[in-house]
């Protein structure tokens, strides 16, 4: 390790460490001697106050201490050896017990002072203690790390112990103690009445007292909050900086776009465009997250982005995740935009080489004014003559990295980023805080809230009876299943077998067809054509549907085996129904064995249907990394900070990141908290600077 110790240093370097438990270190996220530090204790045990042995009580932890009587060596059968440990105070006797560990018996000798730290119990008639922690004291203990204190734990991973987590923590913030700089601004400090940060660290790890703690923790949540916002108010700056295009608005075609729809807008759809066209129309680029509920009508905004930029004489791209979502954005650019004459492309992975081949040319050439696709539009191989905007939509499905690379195809295009999953506000504010934020609110007039029912497994006979009679006034239905083929793992109904099962048994009299993700894309095309034009009656599917289909006459959906959903999930597969005027259905069918947060889930969906509110419920239910998927989510990076318990921390620490940025842009007059973002959040700074 060098002279000097440096906090960004290999975790190996880190005392007691080494090469073979860095390997170990770095299964738990610890790269470095600054991950090392900030690896911190999940909860706390209270073994600062030692129990008379004879004042112990049953089912408890305790932890006492006492001279040691006799060690004895139990056989309880082929794998189980036990030892058997009597220790004394004054006030009594107690049997310390451990499992499998014979070998302690060369420690453990007879008038030792033994501390011990355990779920007392009794058993047999006399009093025992199941050791979790202990220590021989010596008399010469200066600072006990696992018993009479408040002691930490920690995440592990299987080669780590707590008592070694503590004791490599304990020697590496004594070590590196001089070179622990505090990066928030003083009279930040001093208006929060923050503890300093070594005191800060030191007690969130060995903690002098629950108070103590507490302070630590209030410090080091605003901290992490306070460099991750400022990184994004420096990224946002980076933005504001550049010199985008500004484009003319409010051209006659589009006014005559907005009298040829069949529809009339909403307040909230009008109030959202207004602020994408002031965007397009400033010098600086556009990076707007619009949010709106399914079916709410972001595409109609998305759209009016896309055609200002075509009248503009630029070239436009709409990115989407699946092949059955691009291809539903064709279609529907290709009616909203025929009578305009805008020449469109769909370019996905599996065309062949012919249209693939026309299309990279007639992007290149200028002559394709819209494409629509995936992945493949962020390929080496695809160049524009003169992007001018992007739309990339359910944004939560892409990385980060994939946006900009969109993005890098122009010089700077307008970027409208959409979402029909709405994501909570502080989770908005963290992974998606260096962007302007738009919601539509409200659903088009004449929509019925859909009626969601929680059916047991004794109703079904009764629910086809429904589905039935809605078939015979011709509407269309939806039968979704979590698999395609057998698990041995999990009981499930496998689509197949479903969609053949209702197609022979259930209903004969009308046209069922099964449609899943590992189809080709022709066949995917056939079957949605005919499902659309009314030719199926009941469309059986995997997840593929969760998002771009859209049948205003398929008014019935059934979700099989529900408890295997997530609650965005579920929200995003009940909103294909509901898309036209009649009223629609939706009906979970559980397994027989359900969890309590499966229950919790059951209950919401059938509570609302409002979007916002589901997805608040499933960050509480799920926490963020499972919300957010463990690419976004590790974008954020947090380690100590929790979404849902600092929220307020959060909104407090976004006010004052902006502010000081808009204050001092370069943060000249505080060299170390921008040392601090580049430590903490370096990604952040970097993708300021993409593309």
């Amino acid at each position: 390790m060098p002279d000097l110790p440096n906090l960004n240093s290999s975790v190996r370097y880190a005392k007691g460490v080494g090469e073979k438990k860095a390997q170990l270190f770095k299964r738990l996220g610890i790269s470095t001697i600054f991950d090392l530090l900030h690896h911190f204790p999940t909860h706390y045990e209270d073994r600062s106050h030692i129990v008379p042995i004879g004042h112990t009580l049953a089912d408890k932890k305790q932890v006492i201490q006492g001279k040691i009587l006799l060690v004895d060596q139990l056989k309880a059968g082929k794998n189980l050896s036990i030892l058997k440990v009597a220790v004394r105070d004054t006030t009594g006797i107690i049997y310390a017990i451990w499992y499998n560990q014979e070998y302690l018996s060369q420690y453990l000798k007879k008038e030792k002072e033994l501390l011990v730290s355990g779920k007392v119990e009794w058993k047999f008639g006399e009093r025992q203690i199941k050791v979790e922690d202990f220590e021989l004291l010596t008399g010469d203990e200066e600072d006990n790390l696992h018993l009479k204190r408040i002691v930490p734990f920690y995440p592990l991973t299987e080669g780590l112990s707590h008592r070694m987590l503590r004791r490599i923590i304990k020697l590496n913030l004594e070590k590196l103690s001089p070179y622990l700089v505090d990066i928030l601004p003083q009279e930040m400090k001093r208006h929060y009445s923050f503890i300093p940060f070594k005191e800060a660290l030191n007690n969130i790890h060995f903690p002098e007292s629950f108070p103590r703690q507490k302070e630590a923790h209030r410090r080091l949540v605003f901290e992490e909050f306070f460099l991750l916002q400022s990184a994004l108010a420096l990224k946002k700056r980076e933005y504001k900086k550049e010199r985008g295009i500004s484009f003319k608005v409010g051209d006659g075609l589009i006014k005559s776009f907005f009298h040829s729809l069949p529809y009339p807008l909403t307040l909230s759809q009008k109030r959202v465009i207004k602020e994408v066209l002031e965007d397009m129309h400033g010098s600086q680029p556009m990076n707007r997250l619009l949010q709106g509920d399914v079916g709410s009508g972001k595409t109609i905004v998305a759209t009016i982005a896309l055609l200002t930029a075509i009248l503009n004489g630029y070239q436009t791209a709409l990115m989407a995740p699946t092949e059955i979502l691009a291809q539903q954005h064709w279609l529907n650019l290709r009616e909203l935009l025929h009578p305009l004459n805008i020449k469109l492309a769909l370019l996905v992975s599996d065309l062949p080489s012919r249209e693939k081949k026309e299309i990279l040319k007639g992007l290149k050439e200028g002559k394709i004014q819209l494409v629509i696709g995936t992945h493949a539009l962020i390929q080496e191989e695809v160049d524009f003559y003169k992007l001018g905007a992007v739309v990339i939509d359910e944004q939560h499905r892409f990385g980060v990295m994939q946006r900009l690379s969109l993005r890098s195809k122009g010089k700077l295009p307008d970027v409208l980023v959409m979402t029909a999953t709405p994501i909570p506000r502080t989770l908005a504010l963290t992974s998606y805080g260096d962007l302007d934020l738009s919601v539509i609110d409200e659903l088009p007039p004449g929509r019925k809230s859909i009626i969601t029912r929680w059916i047991s497994e004794s109703r079904r006979k009764e629910l086809y009876q429904f589905i039935t009679q809605e078939l015979k006034r011709g509407k269309q239905a939806y039968f979704v299943y979590p698999l395609i083929e057998e698990s041995k793992e999990l009981d499930l109904k496998p689509a197949q077998d479903a969609a053949d099962h209702l197609k022979r048994d259930i209903f004969p009299n009308f046209k069922v067809q099964l449609l899943h993700g590992r189809m080709k894309r022709e066949e995917k095309e056939k079957i949605m054509h005919l499902f659309r034009m009314g030719k199926i009656s009941i469309l059986v599917s995997t997840t593929v549907i969760e998002v771009g289909i859209d049948i205003p006459n398929a008014n019935l959906m059934v979700i099989e085996n529900t408890e295997r959903f997530g609650l965005a999930q579920l929200h995003q597969l009940r909103g294909r129904v509901g898309r036209g005027a009649k009223q629609s259905y939706c009906f979970l069918l559980t397994g027989k064995k359900i969890s309590e947060e499966g229950r919790k889930r059951m209950k919401v969906m059938c509570k609302t249907t409002d979007g916002f509110r589901i997805a608040e419920e499933d960050l509480n239910l799920r926490g963020p990394g499972e919300f957010f998927g463990t690419r976004q989510w590790g974008m954020l990076n947090l380690k100590i900070a929790d979404l849902i318990k600092d929220a307020k921390m959060l909104y407090l620490t976004r006010k004052e990141a902006f502010q000081l940025v808009q204050k001092d842009p370069e943060l000249k007059s505080y060299p170390r908290l921008r040392e601090g973002i580049e430590r903490r959040f370096p990604h952040r700074l970097e993708l300021a600077k993409v593309g």
